[in-house]
């Protein structure tokens, strides 16, 4: 990861980043996706930090097909908050796509625990597709 801040070489502040944020996510609702990555490629560059950003874009990656770039956003996610019941999910997602069956089936299975019925349900969901 770069030592660069980008957002302070340009002189961006906290609200040109959420602007960022704004229209990127509003292109991700409207289901276009090659917009919304480039939004949030952005993002994650200027801070790698951001727990959403990399949450979205792994999950933008994911909606592409692109699995394997998904699964590599989505751990930089994971591990500044391993925890994301939803961040979790999509890990579950990708690592099936991929056929890494075991770690995904290991996955799906400890978010059937999950307090959030919906990601509970689709975790469930995953593994009657997958199995």
């Amino acid at each position: 990861m770069s030592s660069v801040q980008w957002s302070d070489i340009l002189g961006w502040d906290g609200e040109a980043m959420e602007d960022l944020r704004y229209l990127g996510y509003a292109y991700l609702k409207q289901g276009k996706y090659e917009i919304a990555r480039s939004f949030f490629e952005a993002l994650v560059t200027f801070s790698q930090q951001n727990t959403y950003d990399l949450q979205t874009l792994g999950a933008i990656y994911l909606e592409m097909g692109k699995n394997l770039q998904a699964l590599n956003v989505i751990e930089q996610a994971l591990k500044l908050d391993p925890t994301h019941p939803e961040t979790l999910l999509n890990r579950a997602k990708a690592l099936f796509a991929l056929g890494y069956r075991r770690q995904a089936l290991a996955q799906a299975n400890s978010l059937l625990k999950e307090s959030k019925t919906t990601i509970a349900n689709q975790a469930s969901a995953l593994l009657l597709a997958y199995t």
